[in-house]
């Protein structure tokens, strides 16, 4: 699809973002907890006649609270620490060099790019640094003497632990509930699949409980969360199952015409696939930790053996047909190994487990590494660094036309900036628009509400109550009525701390405009569409992982020699390429004319690739962690397949004709290799399990990969 076919639908498509308001995001426990921390300090000080104190712990408060959320209470409690320290930091440097004009442009742009930056590391640490911008913006227009600064920021922080308090405290319902029900829904299901094969004649089985949990999943969107990925991971692990053993279950029937001894392994595999499959969907229903099945997966790759051992060999009708279901037991018993581990990590326990031992390796042999992957993205190739730098000349602008023309709340222009301006086209204009015509909205809802109230700090505080709690329940399904909301809010504190309405109404709205006019003018210049570019970004990703992978290759190859500098190189490579991969998902996710369809698919395909790379970094781990022993001889081969399907697959995405049998047979490369005679060593342990995980997830991902470019394929 080119960019001139994918614009007429585009505007159309693009006014449905403006509109659309999201259920699935109308938060009102969240909205209820935010609520109690931003307005008890304000009613506190009213009550007190220290109005100030409230305002301050409130604005602490009101910016931390967009880092909470509903994810497993250490992730959450981490997060909204962290913004808590940031904000209280970004008051006082604020304050302090705000007396000095050129210091506070400074500060301003060099912080606007690194918030700018953060987009390469999830969408939740873009917002954590959007915040911090607005807030450090906010408050150089208020310079203080260092004494002053430090007591403003001390309050700050103190609001932003009793909002971290009162969530942690209140919180009592678990995200993804929905998306988890689906899916084991589904898993049980497909047990009853294996436990009972459907008859040719009949509709394949499944597929209601398969089209409710992809859509149920689908509503995950951009979800760049560990658990999003794991949903997406098991979505595509069950459909996986369900083909494999519609397809095991017709070769069975086959088989028992001409040899009905050699069913007995068959039979035997289909039972312990109906007890892993029923664990797995219990325990996906129960939201509880599940037990890790080993004797069941064990008894599985013997049955496996078993039946290799019993094909016959020759041109026997028979023997094809039983070298067939040898290689759906392969890959069944790989994708229940996988679809275990997803499941005993995607139930809350499991997920502070995953976060617990994700914490304890190195830095920089993790993939999500903070530090490791903003180095990464230093460059100008890095669509994260493009936005950074995008946003720090805009935000300087702002700021600088503000000051430079004297205008009322001229903070108000480079924080609109800040807000409005994101990485993509459709995003920054929906959002532009939104904020225009939401800040009206506020101030005229704002204006009207002072005119038929009573002027008191009592209904003050009852008004920042629900402001407050329309802002964080509806907020985050309508960027509208989040504007609306937090217009209406600002009026309100600043009245209360003593300023004129009028004079806030006024200030607001002319500064809103030319703030976001800068911004749709930056981009306005520079529209790009990224379902054309996101195709090359996912080819860009398998290119580097194959680097990463033939790098571990080659120091598993010759164990005696350093691979310390390749390794960091290829490492810092693939992170690059995989959050470029991410940034255009998110932008994917947001732009008009991208269908559901293409968004899920996309995300299935990042989800493993995810558990791939997961797994060469593993490989790599070994590496350090035991002594050198030599490969055995069959490596080289497995290597060499791995390596020939990611650059295959990596040529598709670009335009290469592909089909399925021109890949390899991963799953025959990992039998001959893991087949070969073991030795004492340790590592080879690790790399039966690692190059296992490899064989399962690559195979997925050539399988979505192929389904893909084949229905829509690169013009």
């Amino acid at each position: 699809m080119t960019m001139a076919e994918a614009r007429p639908n585009s505007w159309a498509a693009l006014w449905d973002v403006i509109r659309r308001v999201d259920r699935q995001k109308v938060a009102p426990w969240m909205g209820a907890r935010n609520t109690l921390g931003v307005t008890l300090p304000v009613a506190i000080g009213a009550w007190m006649g220290a109005v100030p104190v409230g305002l301050a712990m409130a604005t602490g408060a009101l910016n931390v609270c967009f880092s909470d959320s509903s994810e497993p209470y250490r992730v959450r409690a981490r997060r909204m620490l962290a913004a808590t320290v940031l904000v209280g930091f970004a008051v006082a440097f604020g304050e302090a060099c705000g007396r000095s004009h050129v210091l506070a442009v400074a500060v301003t742009t060099g912080w606007a790019f690194a918030a700018g930056l953060l987009v390469a590391l999830s969408t939740t640490a873009a917002d954590l640094g959007v915040v911090s911008l607005v807030t450090l913006v906010v408050y150089s227009s208020a310079p203080a003497d260092p004494s002053a600064a430090l007591y403003a920021g001390l309050l700050a922080v103190l609001g932003g632990l009793l909002q971290t308090s009162i969530s942690l405290a209140l919180w009592r319902v678990r995200r993804y509930v929905p998306e988890r029900r689906a899916l084991a829904a589904l898993y049980l299901e497909v047990g009853k699949l294996a436990a009972e094969p459907s008859p040719a004649t009949q509709a394949p089985p499944a597929t209601g409980k398969a089209v409710e949990a992809r859509n149920m999943v689908a509503t995950l969107g951009g979800d760049r969360t560990i658990e999003g990925e794991r949903y997406r991971a098991l979505l595509s692990q069950a459909e996986r199952l369900r083909l494999s053993l519609l397809m095991l279950g017709r070769l069975r029937v086959r088989i028992r015409r001409e040899r009905e001894d050699d069913c007995l392994p068959l039979d035997r595999f289909f039972e312990i696939s109906v007890e892993v499959l029923h664990a797995i969907g219990a325990a996906l229903e129960a939201g509880e930790r599940m037990a890790p099945m080993t004797e069941q997966l064990d008894e599985a790759r013997r049955l496996t053996n078993q039946m290799r051992l019993a094909s016959p060999k020759g041109a026997d009708p028979v023997a094809a047909m039983m070298a067939d279901a040898r290689r759906q037991m392969d890959a069944i018993a790989g994708q229940l190994r996988s679809a275990v581990d997803l499941a005993s990590h995607s139930v809350p326990e499991g997920l502070d487990e995953f976060a617990w031992r994700e914490s304890r390796q190195p830095w920089r042999l993790r993939l999500a590494g903070t530090v490791a992957t903003l180095r990464a993205n230093l460059a100008v190739e890095s669509a994260a660094f493009r936005h950074a730098v995008r946003l720090a000349v805009c935000v300087a602008t702002a700021f600088g036309l503000a000051r430079g023309l004297h205008v009322g709340r001229a903070y108000w222009m480079p924080m609109t900036v800040a807000i409005v301006l994101k990485p993509d086209f459709s995003a920054t204009f929906s959002r532009g628009v939104l904020r225009l015509a939401g800040t009206f909205g506020g101030l005229a809802l704002a204006t009207g509400l002072f005119h038929l109230l009573p002027a008191n700090a009592g209904m003050e505080a009852v008004l920042v109550a629900v402001f407050m709690f329309l802002l964080r329940c509806f907020g985050p399904a309508n960027y509208g009525i989040f504007v609306v909301a937090v217009t209406a809010l600002v009026v309100v504190l600043v009245a209360l701390a003593g300023y004129s309405p009028t004079d806030v109404i006024l200030a607001r709205g002319m500064n809103t405009a030319l703030g976001g006019v800068i911004a749709l003018a930056a981009y306005g210049l520079w529209p790009t569409w990224e379902r054309g570019q996101a195709p090359e970004a996912l080819a860009g990703m398998l290119d580097a992982y194959r680097d990463y992978f033939r790098q571990v290759r080659e120091a598993y190859l010759h164990p005696n020699e350093s691979y310390t500098l390749e390794l960091d190189r290829v490492r810092q490579a693939a992170r690059l390429a995989r959050s470029n991969m991410e940034a255009s998902m998110d932008r994917l996710a947001a732009e008009p004319g991208a269908g559901a369809d293409l968004v899920g698919t996309l995300s299935g395909i990042v989800a493993d690739s995810h558990r791939l790379v997961h797994a060469i970094m593993a490989l790599e781990a070994g590496l350090h962690t035991s002594a050198p022993a030599p490969a055995r001889p069959k490596f080289p081969a497995f290597a060499n397949a791995v390596e020939f399907t990611l650059y295959h697959l990596a040529g598709l995405l670009r335009g290469d004709p592909l089909t399925a049998a021109d890949l390899p047979d991963l799953r025959e490369a990992h039998h001959e290799l893991v087949s070969t005679a073991h030795s004492p060593a340790d590592r080879y342990t690790l790399v039966n399990v690692e190059t296992d995980r490899i064989t399962n997830s690559l195979n997925t991902l050539a399988e979505e990969v192929l389904r893909w470019r084949t229905a829509s394929p690169v013009s």
